[in-house]
């Protein structure tokens, strides 16, 4: 897929790595990108090709509002995420159940209500931001971790499903960027911008999972081996040893 002359719709666009999906698009000549959030109030863009939108994931009412809204798109970018903290164990289930509900249920709600748009449109793609704690686990991240475990295999779920009606799935790997819901990680961060930049170009190469970052490639690499090495070494980084 070539951005130019799309039409995008955009969750979580109000900040973070969601705001810089929309700069990028507009950047490569997108037609029109709907900017969504829960109060779209905040949407601040200087350019008449931002529609903003309100969408709450956890409010299936508002995505088959903005599905009916936004009939004509061609490019789907499920963003929106949150970050409880809860451990799976002795942490609050009313947290831990709203991180699945956020980046598995709801992004499955999006994925339903959108296929059909996409499919009257020719096909087009949804690209799925994830994370390389799809594949592992911290402490203090146990239900995010869970949640990004599930969107992850989803993601490969429904590339095989929608694949039929010329719907392209991508999924986009990262660990730490510089944005506010990793402002208590004291790691390294990347550029948030690198995360569309990426995952763009990977759409023009028809790369069906993007990895941002060497973090998240060495994860990767790791799960062929013994994850108690993983956990060894995880644990040497983290101090927790």
């Amino acid at each position: 897929m070539n951005i130019t002359d799309q039409i995008a719709l955009v969750t979580g666009a109000n900040r973070g790595i969601g705001r810089q999906f929309v700069l990028e698009l507009l950047d490569r000549g997108a037609r029109r990108v709907y900017a969504t959030a829960r109060r779209p109030e905040t949407l601040d863009f200087d350019d008449t090709r931002v529609v903003p939108l309100r969408l709450d994931l956890l409010d299936h009412d508002s995505v088959v509002a903005a599905a009916s809204a936004a009939p004509d798109v061609t490019l789907l970018v499920n963003n929106a995420g949150i970050a409880t903290g809860a451990a799976l164990v002795t942490g609050d289930l009313t947290e831990v159940r709203r991180e699945m509900d956020t980046h598995f249920w709801g992004t499955l709600d999006m994925v339903r209500a959108f296929s059909p748009v996409l499919a009257a449109n020719g096909g087009g793609a949804i690209v799925n931001v994830l994370s390389a704690l799809s594949w592992f686990s911290t402490p203090g991240s146990g239900s995010y971790s869970a949640a990004k475990a599930a969107e992850w295999n989803l993601t490969n779920g429904v590339r095989l499903e929608l694949a039929g009606q010329g719907t392209f799935v991508q999924g986009v790997l990262l660990g730490a960027a510089d944005t506010d819901i990793s402002v208590g990680y004291d790691g390294p961060k990347i550029d948030p911008r690198e995360v569309p930049r990426r995952s763009f170009d990977g759409l023009a190469d028809g790369a069906i999972e993007v990895i941002v970052d060497d973090w998240t490639a060495m994860v990767k690499a790791s799960l062929a081996g013994d994850p108690a090495a993983f956990y060894a070494r995880l644990a040497g980084l983290l101090g927790t040893d």
